[in-house]
């Protein structure tokens, strides 16, 4: 799950990470009166969407004056921000962060997350932060410093210092800093992240070190241990179709094709897409029934499926292991029905009652395409929508 820069400094801040005094805004005039309580010299307006390189896309604006605070709001606010991250159907503006502006010395970059390949949390730093930290990353990985953290320990001082060392932060400052890492850490594990970017880190011409940017994203499935971070969630920011799949524990993920896929397994549901493309089609979606499906929730799916104008045609690949074929069956019927189903489907069924299961598909009277095989399934919906 992920917040909002202004929630995620919120959070950052119960942890003792130091952050730019700030408010949020919905409207224009409370852009101004949040500018007008804060009464910094400099006032920075900023876009809040879940997406990264707003300014570039002329999200964030620098205001000397409540003048300009009142016209770049008005600019930014309803505006659709196309960014590296949104795509190109970008995120409309629905409300800003108004915050103090600061005497930035140096930017830097600190960031925490779980490297999969070690199985361990890693903190990384690198004295090039800023916008550019993706091209850093890809043209001079050296510049990037890692600290691998043992998980029953956790982040130790001398880790952190040996960071802020590589990155040069100034001799004076490297105790900030390395107060500022630790808490970091804290909140990562506390809040059960899974990642937790500051980009960019900077100290300030009075010896500051501050946080001024945050990217908190949160593991979803943590998150019935921490009802104060559920609260956060924007749905405004989220696609409505996954928003309705989550409320059926279905895991769905939008894409641009135009063959909707229903699938039992995560594996199985990538391989389903892969063959697909193979085949010359587009999948319209990554949905994964799981592994105790109810006919209540294949129907779910399917008007899900269905609820994206693109889909032209249905594929079912299903795997009957946990899973029974029966139930899948059922539900495909009952959906078909129900939605008055014309687009063309085909379902391969293999597994638990599969023969049941294939029974049902044939004597519902309804046009269900069988396949024998996942690649059989896969040709036949391609030239379907075709």
């Amino acid at each position: 799950m992920n917040i909002h820069e202004y929630q995620g400094k919120e959070v950052l801040k119960q942890y003792g990470v130091s952050v730019p005094n700030g408010k949020v805004a919905y409207t224009v005039d409370e852009a101004v009166a949040a500018a007008e309580a804060l009464g910094s010299p400099v006032t920075v307006v900023k876009a809040q969407i879940h997406a990264g390189g707003r300014g570039k896309a002329g999200g964030v604006k620098v205001a000397k004056s409540l003048e300009e605070v009142r016209a770049y709001a008005s600019e930014i606010l309803g505006k659709v921000l196309v960014t590296h991250q949104t795509g190109p159907e970008g995120k409309e503006v629905k409300r800003l962060l108004i915050e103090e502006g600061c005497d930035i010395r140096k930017e830097y970059y600190v960031g925490v997350v779980v490297d999969r390949a070690t199985g361990r949390v890693v903190m990384m730093a690198s004295e090039e932060g800023g916008t550019e930290i993706e091209e850093v990353a890809e043209a001079t990985p050296e510049k990037i410093f890692k600290e691998v953290v043992d998980p029953a320990i956790g982040l130790q001082v001398f880790q952190a210092r040996k960071l802020a060392y590589s990155i040069k932060i100034p001799n004076e400052l490297v105790n900030k800093a390395v107060k500022f890492m630790l808490a970091l850490y804290k909140a990562f594990v506390e809040k059960d992240c899974s990642i937790a970017e500051i980009n960019p880190l900077v100290v300030t011409g009075d010896g500051n070190v501050i946080a001024l940017d945050a990217k908190l994203n949160f593991d979803s499935n943590a998150l019935f241990r921490h009802k104060d971070i559920q609260e956060l969630r924007d749905l405004d920011e989220e696609d409505e179709k996954e928003i309705e799949a989550s409320k059926y524990d279905l895991s769905y993920i939008a894409l641009d094709g135009n063959i909707g896929c229903m699938v039992n397994g995560a594996g199985l549901a990538m391989a389903t897409m892969d063959i697909i493309k193979y085949y010359g089609g587009d999948p319209a979606n990554f949905l994964d029934v799981g592994g105790g499906a109810t006919t209540e929730k294949v129907t779910e799916a399917f008007k899900i499926i269905l609820s994206d104008a693109k889909v032209a045609g249905i594929f079912v690949n299903i795997f009957g292991g946990i899973m029974r074929c029966d139930v899948i069956a059922n539900g495909v019927v009952e959906a078909a029905k129900q939605l008055g189903l014309t687009k063309p489907l085909v379902v391969r069924l293999e597994g638990t009652n599969v023969e049941l299961g294939k029974r049902i598909l044939g004597e519902s009277g309804l046009n269900i395409v069988p396949a024998d095989s996942m690649a059989d399934g896969a040709q036949k919906i391609v030239a379907l929508v075709k």
